[in-house]
């Protein structure tokens, strides 16, 4: 579960911060074509950049649940793994990993003297997108589970009415939401459970005649 969170966690945080530097970069640099953009944008990536943020993150996660005292390793919930990104000083990692990608790509001659000046100076307005999108993110992460948990109640509500066709509707958007969200435990869990019930009774003819056993071997399909 740590690793899988861990790893949700890497790959959702790396396209926010990149999509955020690719607009900051653009808005700091708004009378130039899109060619040169892409170009300043690559050559500040290939300056250390992008390699440093999976480190940043890692560092960032490992440092976050230290500081809010997390023993197992394991987020509990999304207001856990926001409160470690936090807490574990990501935004002060990527400004100094900018500061050095500029001035090596400045450098190396890969980006014009004035070009890295303009993008130094728009920095804190990059960072302060940055920080907006990851909370963003993680605001949307609590509205998938709370969306989540409000489906695996409608599934249920169909399954006492026994209205199998309203219950795969449930079902499905349950699927669909579980692609988005951070792997918590306690979510997977439940809708995994659900999703067990779900498949042995659409492998039935006769779809609401579950017995006790079967109850019983969802659950532990999933302990």
């Amino acid at each position: 579960m740590e690793v899988a969170q861990n790893s949700f966690l890497k790959s959702t945080l790396g396209m926010v911060i990149n999509t955020a530097v690719d607009l900051g970069i653009r808005a700091a640099l708004p009378n130039i074509i899109e060619d040169q953009v892409i170009t300043i944008k690559d050559a500040i990536l290939n300056s250390g950049f992008e390699s440093g943020i999976n480190q940043a993150i890692n560092s960032a996660i490992d440092l976050g649940k230290s500081a809010i005292g997390i023993i197992t390793g394991n987020f509990e919930n999304v207001t856990q793994a926001r409160n470690a990104i936090k807490n574990g000083g990501i935004i002060d990692s990527v400004s100094t990993l900018l500061d050095t990608a500029i001035n090596k790509a400045k450098d190396n001659e890969l980006i014009p003297v004035e070009a890295a000046k303009i993008v130094r100076r728009s920095k804190n307005s990059i960072l302060d997108a940055i920080n907006s999108n990851i909370e963003s993110e993680f605001m949307g992460q609590m509205e998938s589970i709370e969306k989540i948990n409000n489906y695996e109640d409608n599934w249920k509500n169909f399954y006492n009415e026994k209205n199998f066709e309203g219950m795969e509707k449930e079902y499905l958007k349950i699927k669909n939401e579980l692609k988005k969200v951070l792997p918590i435990e306690s979510t997977l869990k439940s809708a995994r459970t659900l999703e067990t019930l779900h498949l042995l009774m659409k492998n039935k003819e006769e779809k609401f005649t579950l017995s006790d056993e079967e109850f019983e071997l969802a659950n532990q399909l999933v302990s």
